[in-house]
C-alpha cells in the first residue's frame, strides 16, 4: 500500500504528531508498504537529511498559518499516486490546502487532529478561539466533514472533540497509537547519559522530557518539586525538551527563586541514545500537562518499564491508572504535589511492581505495530474509488 503523510512541518522539536508519523512509518516501510510525506518545510532545512521516509519539502513557507501556494497544485498532480492521504493536524494551510486538493477527487484522505479540537485551547485562549470561528465553517469543518474517516488516539479525545465547535460533522475512528518498543540495553545508555551528566549519579531522577510549553504544567511540576526536595536530598529534577516559546528563562528563575536550582537540570532536547539514557536513568516519568492528546513520551517511558505520573488532561490517563502502571491526578498545583508525595511514599517494592505493569502495558496498547495496524485497518475500509496507486 502507498500512504502519503500531509504535515506542516518534519522538524523534530514539534512534538508527538510528527514523531508518530516517523515511527508509522517506519514500521510500515519494514512490511513493504511505501509511506512518504509533503510537508511545507525549505528543502535545505539540515533536519530533512536525517528524516527516515521521503519528504517533498515545498517551502520556504512563511510562518504563522503557513500559507504555501504549491501544496495544492503539487498534491493535484501527485495524490493520484497513492492510495491514501493522511492530514496530520489543523489550524495550519496544510489542512486546508489538501482538502482543496483532494476533495473532488478518487483518492481518499483521512485525519489526525492530534489533539487539536481538544476544549481545553478555547478556554486558555478566548482570543485564539474567536479567530479560529471566523474560518471554521470555511476551512477546518470542511476538511473533518469530507474526509473519510477522522482519527483519534483514545476516547477521550474524540470525545473532547465534540465540545469546541458546535458545527462539527466527523466520520469518527479510535485507532491504537504508540511508538516503536524502546532499545533493549539499558544499562549502557544509562551509563552513556550519567557520563555525559556526572552529576547526576546515586540521584534519585524525576524526568520530564517534553516540550518547554505552558500546557505540559512544568511550572507546577516545578513547585511541587521544591516543595518535596527537601524530604530527600537525592532528588533531581530533569527538565528535558524544546523550548520553543521562551518559557525556559522564567521557569529557571522559579526555580533559583524556590531555592531547587541546583536540583534541576535543564538538558536542552534529548535524541537517541542521551535520550534513552534519561528514561533508564529515571526512576520516575512526569507530565502535569494541562493538554495532551496521547503523549509519546508517556508511550516511550512506559516502554522503559518507568512508571508515569500524569495528569487527567493527558488522554490516556484511564489505561494508565486502570493497569496501576502509575499514578493520575488533576492539572493543578495541588493535583502535582499530591502525584509526588504518593510516589515517594511508595515501597521499593511497590515501585518495581509499577514499573512492570508499565512494561506490559506498553506491550499490549502502545507499539508501533499496534498503530501501524490501526491505520491501516481504517484505511482498507476505505478504499481508493478508482485503485489508483494500489501496489
Amino acid at each position: 500500500m502507498k500512504l502519503l503523510h500531509v504535515i506542516a512541518s518534519a522538524n523534530p522539536s514539534t512534538g508527538g504528531p510528527l514523531e508518530g508519523v516517523r515511527q508509522r512509518g517506519v514500521h510500515l516501510q519494514q512490511d513493504g508498504h511505501i509511506v512518504e510525506i509533503v510537508t511545507l518545510d525549505d528543502p535545505k532545512e539540515s533536519f530533512l537529511k536525517e528524516f527516515p521516509l521521503t519528504v517533498h519539502a515545498l517551502g520556504p513557507t512563511p510562518a504563522g498559518y503557513g500559507y504555501n501556494s504549491r501544496l495544492a497544485p503539487w498534491l493535484t498532480v501527485n495524490a493520484k499516486r497513492f492510495d491514501a492521504v493522511i492530514i496530520n493536524g489543523l489550524w495550519q494551510y496544510h489542512s486546508f490546502g489538501a482538502w482543496r486538493a483532494l476533495r473532488k477527487t478518487a483518492v481518499p484522505y483521512f485525519v489526525f487532529t492530534h489533539g487539536m479540537l481538544d476544549p481545553w485551547f478555547r478556554r486558555t485562549y478566548p482570543l485564539k478561539h474567536l479567530k479560529k470561528w471566523l474560518y471554521w465553517p470555511w476551512a477546518e469543518y470542511r476538511v473533518l466533514r469530507d474526509a473519510r474517516a477522522v482519527l483519534f488516539t483514545s476516547e477521550e479525545e474524540r470525545l473532547l472533540a465534540r465540545q469546541s465547535f458546535w458545527l462539527y460533522r466527523a466520520n469518527e475512528h479510535v485507532i491504537a497509537y504508540g511508538t516503536a518498543a524502546p532499545p533493549e540495553n539499558g544499562a549502557p545508555l544509562r551509563e552513556r547519559f550519567l557520563e555525559a551528566n556526572p552529576q547526576l549519579r546515586a540521584r534519585r531522577i524525576l524526568l520530564f522530557l517534553s516540550r518547554i510549553h505552558v500546557k505540559k504544567g512544568c511550572d507546577l511540576l516545578i513547585r511541587a518539586f521544591a516543595a518535596v526536595a527537601p524530604t530527600d536530598p537525592a532528588l533531581h529534577l530533569i527538565v528535558a525538551g524544546p523550548d520553543q516559546t521562551g518559557w525556559g528563562e522564567e521557569l529557571q528563575d522559579l526555580a533559583k527563586h524556590l531555592g531547587v536550582s541546583d536540583r534541576v537540570t535543564w538538558p536542552g532536547m534529548l535524541r537517541g541514545d542521551l535520550k534513552w539514557g534519561a528514561f533508564y536513568s529515571a526512576e520516575v516519568f512526569i507530565l502535569p500537562s494541562h493538554q495532551e492528546n496521547f503523549g509519546i513520551a508517556v508511550a516511550e517511558a512506559l516502554g522503559c518499564a518507568v512508571p508515569v505520573l500524569i495528569s487527567d488532561k493527558v488522554n490516556i490517563w484511564r489505561e494508565v491508572q486502570s493497569q496501576d502502571a502509575g499514578m493520575v491526578a488533576p492539572d493543578t498545583a495541588e493535583g502535582t504535589l499530591k502525584l509526588l508525595r504518593a510516589w515517594l511514599a511508595l515501597t521499593p517494592e511497590k515501585r518495581l511492581a509499577m514499573g512492570r505493569n508499565a512494561r506490559d502495558l506498553f506491550e499490549r496498547r502502545f507499539t508501533a505495530d499496534a498503530m501501524a495496524s490501526g491505520l491501516l485497518d481504517v484505511v482498507m475500509r476505505y478504499p481508493s474509488q478508482s485503485g489508483a496507486g494500489h501496489v
